[in-house]
Order: C-alpha cells, then sequence, then structure tokens
C-alpha cells in the first residue's frame, strides 16, 4: 500500500463513528430506503427531501458522508443511486442484525473499553443497566435495546437447528439437558422434532422465565420441557445427572477459559459414561467468508466492554484445548452448520 493510500485508510478508522452513525440515522429517517424505491426515476436531493421529513441541510450532510463513504453514488445531475454497500446496509439481514446490535447495544459502551480491559470488568455495561453482566439483565433491557440483542443471538444460531436436531437426535435421546437455555427456542424445536424426548433448560432465573412464558402458550410439548435456575458462575451450583445430551448451543463463548473448563468439569462431575455433550459455537477460525470472521471477531469487544469483561469469540483450537484439559475428548466434528457459520463439536468422557 501506497503512503497516501494507508493515510486515507487511517481516516476512516479515525473517522469510522461518523460513517456509521451516518448509517444508522439515513435507515431510521428512511432515506435509503427512499433511494432504493425510486432508482428507475433516480432523486436529486431536492427531490429527496419532497419524500422523507428531513430538511436539505440534514440530507446534505449525511449524503455527502455517505457518498464519500461509498454507499451512495450522484451523477453529474445530482441524482442519487445505492451503491452495492449502501443496498447490503438496507437490505441484508446479517448487516441489519449486526448494525442494530452495534447502535442499540454496544456503541454507548463501547466508549468505556480502555477501561474495561485495564480492569477486567464490563465497564461498557452501565450505559444500559446496572448489573454486574448483562446476562443478569437480559429481561429487563428496554424494549429496543433487548429486541436488537435477541435478533443477534437468534440470528447466528436459528438457521444451524434443522440440521443439528438431526445431529443430536441420531443416537435418539429420551432427556437433553439444554444448559444456556435462553429463551427455549431449542427446547421448542428439540420437543417439537421427537414427540418423546424430555428437555430440562438450565439458565439463570431470568432467561428460565423468559422460556417457560414461551413455552407455556404451546400444548402439545410444554408437560416435556422442565426447569433448573442456575448460575454457572456459582461454585457451588451443580449440573445434575440423568442426561443422555448436554447441549451447549452459542453458550460457552460466555464465559472465559477457566469459566469454560469449570462448566465442563460440572458436567463431568455427574455425567454418565455414555452421555453426549454437544458443543455449538462460531469459531473465529472456522469460517467460509471473511464477512463472517470479521464479525465475530468485533464480537468479541462486546463481550469484553459490555457482557461480562473476560470472555471472546474463541477459536476452534482454544475449545478443543480446554475440552481435552477438562477431561473430555472430542469424537467428531460437524461444519458449515447451517449458513456456514456454526461447528458442532461431539465430545465423551475420556476413557
Amino acid at each position: 500500500m501506497k503512503t497516501l493510500e494507508a493515510l486515507y485508510e487511517a481516516q476512516k478508522i479515525a473517522f469510522s463513528p461518523f460513517v456509521f452513525q451516518t448509517a444508522a440515522t439515513l435507515i431510521e429517517l428512511n432515506v435509503l430506503e427512499t433511494i432504493e424505491s425510486n432508482r428507475e426515476n433516480k432523486l436529486t436531493i431536492d427531490e429527496l427531501t419532497q419524500k422523507v421529513d428531513v430538511s436539505k441541510y440534514g440530507l446534505t450532510v449525511l449524503l455527502e458522508m455517505a457518498i464519500a463513504a461509498g454507499m451512495v453514488t450522484s451523477d453529474e445531475e445530482g441524482k442519487l443511486e445505492l451503491t452495492k454497500v449502501g443496498y447490503f446496509v438496507l437490505t441484508d439481514k446479517m448487516t441489519k442484525v449486526n448494525l442494530n446490535f452495534t447502535q442499540d447495544v454496544c456503541y454507548l459502551g463501547l466508549f468505556n473499553l480502555t477501561d474495561a480491559i485495564k480492569k477486567g470488568t464490563p465497564e461498557g455495561l452501565k450505559m444500559i443497566g446496572d448489573w454486574p453482566t448483562v446476562y443478569e439483565g437480559l429481561s429487563q433491557l428496554p424494549d429496543k435495546i433487548k429486541k436488537s440483542w435477541f435478533d443477534f443471538d437468534h440470528y447466528y444460531s436459528d438457521n444451524a437447528f434443522g440440521e443439528a436436531l438431526e445431529i443430536i437426535f441420531k443416537n435418539n435421546p429420551k432427556q437433553i439437558f439444554d444448559i444456556g437455555g435462553n429463551t427455549g427456542k431449542w427446547a421448542i424445536a428439540s420437543a417439537k422434532h421427537n414427540p418423546n424426548v424430555q428437555v430440562k433448560i438450565l439458565d439463570l432465573p431470568g432467561q428460565i422465565n423468559l422460556a417457560q412464558q414461551n413455552i407455556n402458550t404451546i400444548n402439545d410439548i410444554k408437560d416435556r420441557v422442565s426447569y433448573l435456575p442456575i448460575n454457572m458462575l456459582d461454585p457451588l451450583s451443580e449440573i445434575p445427572a440423568g442426561a443422555d445430551v448436554y447441549w451447549m448451543s452459542q453458550f460457552l463463548d460466555c464465559f472465559s477459559e477457566q469459566e469454560i473448563e469449570n462448566i465442563l468439569l460440572k458436567i463431568k462431575k455427574n455425567c454418565a459414561a455414555d452421555s453426549d455433550i454437544y458443543i455449538m459455537e462460531t469459531f473465529i477460525d472456522d469460517q467460509k467468508f471473511q464477512a463472517a470472521s470479521y464479525s465475530l471477531i468485533a464480537t468479541s469487544l462486546y463481550f469484553t466492554a459490555i457482557a461480562n469483561g473476560n470472555s471472546k469469540m474463541y477459536s476452534k483450537s482454544v475449545f478443543k484445548y480446554i475440552i481435552d484439559k477438562a477431561g473430555f475428548e472430542t469424537v467428531n466434528e460437524f461444519p458449515s452448520i447451517g449458513t456456514g457459520y456454526h461447528t458442532i463439536l461431539h465430545c465423551k468422557l475420556k476413557k
């Protein structure tokens, strides 16, 4: 890269919050959608002003930044059009989920990243609530923040459930422990997939309440789902015996390496010799596409500044090392689950 090119890239970094807020504002004010819906008869800024509730001044400063950032183009007559980048910012589901998550959950808190790194605590969490970690407060988040958090969480798991169910039910389990069951989506999917399976959700009390609310409305499965409120970080808490399958989806990345090992040791203490442990994660070194890997690496800073201060998105090699250290062996791997983001590690107790 030549010096002037490098200097330009450096300015993109220096002003990146300006670009992000421009994109978020253009979406919120319906500007990008209006430009796209008029692509056959392109609009000038003056014409656009008549269609959206924004002043010409407001549109000018926003669109100048959008043009400089490569989201919008303007021809010699001042006619506006979305670029491919702008089109994806407006319509791509992953981009929209990531943008809303960044804006509503992370943006203010990331200002405290330096303190979070120094202290090892989620110093940015105070911008959205007063809890030790975000997980204690999920059920209490304001509606907009809660929606963006769950949309983000579910986007990176829901599309993997179909393939995951086929893997987990290959040995016809009768009892599944859904550890970190969150809103109950996996429990619901499992109970609907097999009319004979029993599912126990293990999670914090707030998440248990959310899961119960969702599951109690489904008559044909509610009697096959049970609940165990538990704080995995409490050294006195125990994961009971009795499961054919211990299932953890996008759960262990919410903890530090030592905490992950401790949770696996809790499973090891009471699980049967032939129990199956399935861990589904989005590993940063097991992605097909650069966009997915980039998104996951960025998400680590959410954990640092906002979620809990000590976890991240991990590589598969780190997870396999922790699994081995805790006394399990990885007997199988299932990569590219769903749209390609997830990998399932199938583990068993070492013989």
